[in-house]
Parts: C-alpha cells; sequence; structure tokens
C-alpha cells in the first residue's frame, strides 16, 4: 500500500501518521481507483454492445414490440398492418371483421359466434401478462357487443350445457386493461363443453403462453370447425354449437407453424395427439392463413406438423 501511495500521490506516506489515519486514506484512494476503472468499462461494452451487437455471437437484440406497452392511451397497431393476421374467408360465409386493441375477431352474425380470432402474441405481452401487476381475471364479466351485429348477451349460455370459450384466451390478454375488457365480449366466445374447454383445450392454451417466451412473438388463430346439423343454443336457439375447433400458431422468427383440431367433447388423449397441419385446417375450413408470405414459404410451413420441433410443455392435471 506504501507503494500505491507513492505511485499515485507521488510522495511517501508520512511517517508520523498513525496507522489508522493511512489506511482509511489508502481504502478512499483504491476506492476512486476501482470506480474510474467500473465507469471506463461500462462506456466501453455500451460501445462495443451499441455498434456492434449484430456481430457478437450469443447477442440478441432486444425486441421491438408491437403492442402498446410504454403509453396506456397509445393505439396497438397489431402485425395486422403486414397482413399477418389477416384470413381470407370464403365468400358465401357471413363475415364481420372487427379490430379491437389486441384482437381480430372475424364474426359471424348468422351463427352468433367468431369464424375465427387473430392476435399477436409477443414474449413482452406474455411477460406483463404473468407479473404481479397482471390484471385480474376475477374484476371482469362476459359482455355483449352492442356494435356488432348478431354478437349475443351473456346470458344466452345460462343453463345450455356449454361454457363460455374463449378463442382468444384471457390468460394471454391480461397485459392490459383493454385488452382484457375486449376479450370478455361475446364476440369472441364461443359454445364449448366444460370438459374441453378446462380439459386438454386448456392445456393447449397454456403451452402457446409458454411458447411465446421463446419464439419471442406468434401469430395465433383459433376458431371453430363449422359443419352441417349443429346444434344449437340461445334464446332463439341460433348460436351454433361447433363440433370442432382450430389453433394455428406461426412463428415469424424461427419461421415455423403448427396447428390443432380438437373436437368439442371430453377429449381422452393429450392434447400433443391434436397436432396437425395448417394445410389441413385451410382443408375443413376453407379459409386461407399467412397468405402475404411469400407462396413457397408458406407451402413449406403450413404442410409440417411436427410437434418436437416446438419446446415441450408438460400442463398441471
Amino acid at each position: 500500500m506504501q507503494r500505491f501511495f507513492r505511485n499515485f500521490v507521488g510522495v511517501n506516506p508520512p511517517i508520523v501518521m498513525k496507522k489508522r489515519q493511512r489506511n482509511l486514506i489508502y481504502y478512499v484512494l483504491a476506492a476512486v481507483l476501482m470506480a474510474f476503472a467500473g465507469y471506463q468499462g461500462y462506456h466501453k461494452s455500451s460501445f462495443y454492445k451499441s455498434a456492434y451487437s449484430e456481430d457478437l455471437p450469443g447477442e440478441q437484440q432486444a425486441e421491438q414490440p408491437s403492442l402498446q406497452d410504454k403509453h396506456e392511451g397509445q393505439e396497438y397497431q397489431s402485425t395486422g398492418d403486414l397482413g399477418l393476421l389477416d384470413v381470407k374467408l370464403p365468400g358465401d360465409l357471413d363475415n364481420q371483421t372487427v379490430h379491437y386493441k389486441a384482437i381480430t375477431v372475424y364474426f359471424n352474425k348468422s351463427y352468433r359466434v367468431p369464424n375465427c380470432v387473430a392476435y399477436e402474441l409477443t414474449s413482452t405481452m406474455t411477460s406483463m401478462a404473468d407479473s404481479r401487476d397482471a390484471e385480474n381475471r376475477a374484476n371482469y364479466k362476459f359482455e355483449r357487443d352492442h356494435d356488432v351485429k348478431g354478437c349475443p348477451d351473456w346470458w344466452e349460455y345460462k343453463e345450455s350445457g356449454y361454457t363460455r370459450g374463449h378463442m382468444a384466451p384471457a390468460m394471454d390478454m391480461r397485459w392490459n386493461k383493454t385488452a382484457m375488457e375486449e376479450c370478455f365480449l361475446m364476440t369472441n366466445i364461443c359454445p364449448q363443453l366444460d370438459e374441453m374447454n378446462d380439459g386438454e383445450w386448456r392445456h393447449l392454451e397454456e403451452a402457446v403462453h409458454k411458447w411465446s417466451r421463446t419464439a419471442k412473438r406468434l401469430i395465433v388463430f383459433t376458431g371453430p370447425i363449422f359443419s352441417d346439423d349443429m346444434d344449437r343454443i340461445g334464446k332463439h336457439s341460433d348460436i351454433v354449437v361447433p363440433e370442432r375447433f382450430f389453433k394455428v400458431i406461426y412463428s415469424p422468427g424461427q419461421n415455423r407453424a403448427i396447428a390443432f383440431v380438437m373436437e368439442n367433447r371430453d377429449l381422452p388423449n393429450s392434447w400433443t395427439n391434436y397436432a396437425t397441419t395448417i394445410d389441413k385446417v385451410e382443408q375443413l375450413t376453407g379459409y386461407d392463413f399467412l397468405a402475404s408470405l411469400e407462396d413457397q414459404v408458406e407451402d413449406v410451413i403450413e404442410s409440417k406438423e411436427n410437434i418436437k420441433d416446438w419446446p415441450k410443455y408438460y400442463p398441471s392435471r
């Protein structure tokens, strides 16, 4: 320490200085040097990260979320601007497209259920939805959207034997109050048996929720598969009960996709057994998903169904 004092200050430490005083000076000088070294290191690392981060192996650029995360009053701009949320429906299918804050609903006023619900789910959304400050589902109730013709009232499902099944699940919308309110609008709802809704279908929803953390960004489409002679419920028995439902998931960053088709009943097998291709869902529905992609890319990803390409998820039973 005496050499350190001599080199830094330029003189020998006073001999008459008490040991405790000398030690105090040494500690102060050491702290100053450490702080200076840390300041230099910080600015050096910041320079390299900002200027060369794309070239550094293992470095990942911070996601630029397309949702409204920073300003509560700002209008949410989804990737629908790029066409990823657009769904081409058959020309003879009754449809009204409704753009909410975080979901796009393709609503069928004749069947009084959505044809399809599309939304973007990012890792930022999921982190906010899973945080301590996330919206509490218990604070929200099902409501009719009076601006959408044919939208049913919440009470029309009462004593029908079916639950109000979210197409865009509430767990994905807890990041924002308005998103949660609109998620509980009846335009986002289809009749589902409780055994299906709270069984393997819920496990699939939980898996998609988890996948968004690693994929960083997912595009999700969910809806019923219509058929002839569907059961009907409601005040005027005009709300159709689909026999099957689909879910399509696309990861733009990883350029892969998968789909699922589940029957509206108590399912005997794990949710993973119901994986299929987007091509199969398009065949069953007549819809065209991800049409904004280049044909060559679209053809490849829509023909694959390998569940092993996606992270494993083990739901709590």
